[in-house]
C-alpha cells in the first residue's frame, strides 16, 4: 500500500523517516528492504528518484511507520551557502528554504527532500560505504546537521569488493549524526532491520516509546508469519498425504501405458500442490511483485522425485525404492473384478511389494498378469496415497529450504548475483536428517493421525506438529 502524494499527513504518534543521501547511493533500496516493498522503484541510473514517494508499513490494517523515499541532492554547495548566509540558526530556517526556492530548478530537489523534514520527520542519510568520502558529502551531512532534525547515518555495505571505506565514513558521520549504523540493504536479515530500528530509538528520547511500539508491531507480526508458514507446510502435508489418482483399465495390454500416466498425472499434482504452498509462503513475506527462481543447484529448485533431490536429502537406493511402492512409477495397484454388482480385490496386498520392484527396477509388468474372469470386468490402478515417511520429511525439508531463501531475500534485491557457495548449507542443520527422535515422533504422528481419517486425532497432532515446526522456523530466521 503507497500513498504517492507529496504532502504528508502523518500523525504525530506515527514515526516518518525521510531517506536522503546522493543519488545512487541506494537510499530506495534502503526503503525497499525497511519497508518489506519490492515495489518500490530501483535503478542503477543515478538521479532516477525526483520526488518524495511515501512507503507506510501496514500491519493489521493499521498504519505503524512510514518511510518516504527522497531524491538526491542536486546542488548541495549552493544550497549550503544560501544557508550559511541567509538562515537564523535560532529559528526554523529549512520552510524558509523551500519558499524561497519553491519556483527555482536549480534547488528543486532540495526542496523536495527538506520537505518532509520541515513536517517533523527524522533522517536516515544513506551513503555508499564502498566508496571514499567526498567534500560534497560533508557539505551535505552539514546541511542535515544545521537542521536539526533527529538523524541517523546509515553505511551501506552493498558491494565489498569493490573496496572498503567504512572506518572513514564512520569518523566523517560522527561530526553530523545522533547515531551510526552499517547495514546492508540487498542482505539483511529481520534481525538486522530489527537492529536498525532499535538504533533509530535512540537518535532522540522523544521517539523511543513510538519506536518501541513499531517494533513490537514488527516482532508480533513476524510471529504471525512464522505460525502461518507452519501451517501451510501442515496443510500441505495433509493433502499430499491423502492425494491419489485412479483409472480403471478394461484392457490388460493398455496397463502399462495407463500406469506410466498415472504416474505423471500424480507427480505433477503433487509438485503443484508444493508450488503452491511455496508461493503462500512467499505472499505472506510480503513478496508480491518481485519473482525469482530459487537457484538450480538449490535442492529446492530441483525436481520433487528426482534421485538427486531424495539421495542428497537422506534417501539410499532401497529408501528411494521404497518410497516408490507408494507414489510414482511403483504406484499401489489394486485389481477389481466386477460381477453382478460385487467387488473383489485381488491385488491389494500385492500392489506394494510390486511397487518397490519397480522403483528400483522397474520390472513390474501387470499386463502380463492372468486375471480370472478378466472379461467381466477390469483393472483399477491407483497411484498414491504416499506411505512412506521419508518422502514426507523431503517436502518439509525443501519448504524448510524454501522459506529460509524468502526470508533472506530483501525487498530491495532485484537479481540474483552469481555466488560460489552453496547457500542451502545456512540452512542444512535445520532439515530433519539432523533433527532430533522427539521431533521426528512429534512428525510421524501427525503423519500416522492424517493417514487415519480420525478428525480429533490429526486435529490435535497438527496442533503439536505445528508448534514444533514454528519453533524450528524461528531458528532458522535466526541464523
Amino acid at each position: 500500500m503507497n500513498n504517492k502524494d507529496n504532502k504528508l499527513t502523518s500523525k504525530p504518534d506515527i514515526p516518518v523517516f525521510a531517506v536522503l543521501g546522493h543519488p545512487n547511493e541506494g537510499k530506495s533500496s534502503v526503503v525497499a528492504t525497511l519497508a518489506e516493498n519490492d515495489s518500490v522503484p530501483i535503478s542503477p541510473t543515478p538521479g532516477e528518484t525526483r520526488r518524495c514517494i511515501q512507503y507506510p508499513v501496514i500491519i493489521d490494517e493499521f498504519e505503524i511507520i512510514r518511510f518516504v523515499d527522497t531524491p538526491g541532492f542536486q546542488n548541495p554547495r549552493a544550497a549550503h551557502k544560501w544557508i550559511a548566509q541567509r538562515a537564523d540558526f535560532q529559528e526554523p530556517w529549512v520552510d524558509e528554504f523551500i519558499r524561497a526556492h519553491k519556483n527555482d530548478k536549480d534547488f528543486s530537489d532540495e526542496c523536495q527532500l527538506l520537505a518532509p523534514l520541515a513536517e517533523g520527520a527524522g533522517v536516515i542519510f544513506v551513503v555508499d560505504g564502498t566508496r571514499p568520502v567526498r567534500g560534497t558529502d560533508r557539505v551535505e551531512m552539514e546541511i542535515l546537521r544545521l537542521t536539526g532534525a533527529a538523524r541517523m547515518a546509515v553505511i551501506n555495505t552493498r558491494d565489498r569488493k569493490k573496496g572498503d571505506y567504512i572506518e572513514d565514513w564512520k569518523n566523517a558521520a560522527r561530526m553530523h549524526f545522533n547515531t551510526i549504523r552499517i547495514f546492508d540493504a540487498h542482505r539483511a536479515s529481520f534481525a538486522e532491520r530489527m537492529g536498525l530500528l532499535e538504533t533509530l530509538k535512540a537518535i532522540d528520547p522523544d521517539w523511543q516509546q513510538a519506536l518501541q511500539t513499531v517494533i513490537d508491531a514488527f516482532e508480533q507480526d513476524w510471529q504471525g508469519r512464522l505460525s502461518n508458514t507452519a501451517a501451510i507446510i501442515a496443510d500441505l502435508l495433509t493433502s499430499v498425504i491423502g492425494h491419489r489418482v485412479q483409472k480403471t483399465v478394461r484392457n490388460p495390454s493398455e496397463t502399462e501405458a495407463v500406469e506410466k500416466n498415472l504416474v505423471s498425472r500424480f507427480e505433477h499434482q503433487i509438485a503443484d500442490m508444493e508450488k503452491k504452498a511455496h508461493e503462500r509462503i512467499k505472499k505472506r513475506f510480503k513478496h508480491n511483485i518481485f519473482s525469482y527462481d530459487l537457484p538450480a543447484r538449490s535442492l529446492a529448485g530441483q525436481d520433487l522425485f528426482s534421485k538427486k533431490t531424495l539421495k542428497a536429502l537422506g534417501l539410499t537406493r532401497n529408501q528411494m525404492a521404497w518410497a516408490g511402492a507408494g507414489l510414482g512409477a511403483g504406484i499401489g495397484a489394486k485389481a477389481d473384478l466386477a460381477l453382478a454388482g460385487l467387488s473383489f480385490g485381488v491385488f491389494t496386498a500385492l500392489g506394494g511389494a510390486l511397487g518397490a520392484g519397480s522403483a528400483a527396477w522397474g520390472t513390474r509388468k501387470i499386463a502380463r498378469t492372468r486375471i480370472k474372469g478378466q472379461a467381466l470386468g477390469g483393472i483399477s490402478l491407483q497411484a498414491g496415497p504416499i506411505q512412506n515417511d521419508q518422502l514426507l520429511f523431503v517436502i518439509i525439508d525443501r519448504s524448510l529450504i524454501y522459506f529460509w531463501h524468502v526470508i533472506n531475500w530483501a525487498h530491495s534485491r532485484r537479481n540474483r548475483p552469481e555466488e560460489k557457495q552453496d547457500e542451502d548449507k545456512s540452512v542444512s542443520e535445520f532439515l530433519s536428517a539432523k533433527w532430533s527422535e522427539k521431533q521426528k515422533k512429534t512428525s510421524r504422528r501427525f503423519f500416522a493421525a492424517t493417514r487415519k481419517n480420525d478428525p480429533a486425532a490429526a486435529d490435535f497432532a497438527a496442533r503439536e506438529f505445528k508448534q514444533m515446526l514454528k519453533s524450528l522456523l524461528k531458528r532458522i530466521s535466526r541464523t
